[in-house]
C-alpha cells in the first residue's frame, strides 16, 4: 500500500516514515501542502497522512482541495489542534480520522490499517476467485485450505490485481502502487513480482492464472464466466 505523509516537521516526518516502512508500506513523504496536491495529481494513493500545520498553505485547504476534485483517497489529519470544533470542521470537509499530537505510532498505524480496510469501491471482505479466498481484513490469501505464504509486495500485487478482477492492470500503474519515490521499481522488478506470484498461485492450485498482455499489463480472468467482469 502506498501512502503519502504531509508533514512539514522533519524529526516526525522521519520518525513516522521509518515506523511506516517496517509496518510494510511504501511512503512517499513531501513537506508543503502545494506538494501534496501536486503529487496526487499525477499519483493515486491508498491514503494519505495530512498534518494541519502546514508551512504554505493550511492543511484544511488541503484537504478543501482534493475533495473539490473529487479525489475520495481516505485522509487521516494529523494536528495540534485539540479543540473539538477543529475535530468537527476537519470530518465536516472530509477527513477520514484525525489524530491529535502527540500519539503512539502503533495507533497511528492501527488507524490507517482500518482506513485501508474501507476502500473508496466497496467490496466484499472477502474476495474469491477460483480456487482462492483473499481477506481483505487481515489480508490473508487461501487456497484449498492452505495458508499462501506470499511477502508484503506480493499479497500487494496480489490484492490489487484481485480488486480489479477482469480488468487491465498494466504495469505503471502496479510500480506506482507498490514502490515508494525512494524504493523505485521498475519495469523488470514488476515482471519479476509477476512471475513470482503466478509460481506460488500454480503451486497452490489457486484456480486461475495471472495473465499477460503484451506491451499493455496484466489481467485476472474471472474462472467461472471466461470473460473480463463488467
Amino acid at each position: 500500500m502506498r501512502i503519502l505523509l504531509v508533514e512539514d516537521n522533519e524529526r516526525l516526518a522521519e520518525a513516522i516514515s521509518e515506523n511506516l516502512t517496517a509496518a510494510g508500506f511504501a511512503i512517499d513523504h513531501v513537506a508543503r501542502g502545494e506538494d501534496a496536491l501536486t503529487v496526487t495529481a499525477d499519483q493515486q494513493y491508498d491514503a494519505i497522512i495530512l498534518d494541519l500545520g502546514l508551512p504554505d498553505i493550511d492543511g484544511m485547504d488541503v484537504l478543501k482541495a482534493l475533495r473539490d476534485k473529487k479525489n475520495a483517497v481516505p485522509v487521516l489529519m494529523l494536528t495540534a489542534r485539540d479543540q473539538l470544533s477543529d475535530k468537527i470542521e476537519g470530518l465536516n470537509k472530509g477527513a477520514d480520522d484525525y489524530m491529535v499530537k502527540p500519539f503512539e505510532t502503533d495507533e497511528l498505524i492501527a488507524r490507517l490499517n482500518a482506513l485501508l480496510r474501507r476502500p473508496v469501491q466497496a467490496v466484499s471482505e472477502i474476495i474469491t476467485v477460483g480456487n482462492l479466498s483473499f481477506n481483505t481484513t487481515n489480508r490473508q490469501a487461501m487456497a484449498r485450505d492452505k495458508i499462501l505464504e506470499l511477502s508484503k509486495r506480493e499479497t500487494d500485487l496480489l490484492e490489487q490485481m484481485l480488486r480489479s478482477l477482469g480488468k487491465i492492470v498494466s504495469k505503471k500503474s502496479i510500480e506506482m502502487r507498490l514502490y515508494s519515490y525512494d524504493d523505485k521499481g521498475s519495469v523488470n522488478s514488476v515482471e519479476v513480482l509477476v512471475h513470482r506470484l503466478r509460481k506460488k498461485l500454480e503451486s497452490y492450485d489457486a484456480g486461475f492464472d495471472i495473465h499477460t498482455l503484451r506491451g499493455i499489463g496484466y489481467m485476472i480472468m474471472d474462472p467461472v464466466n471466461d470473460a473480463p467482469a463488467d
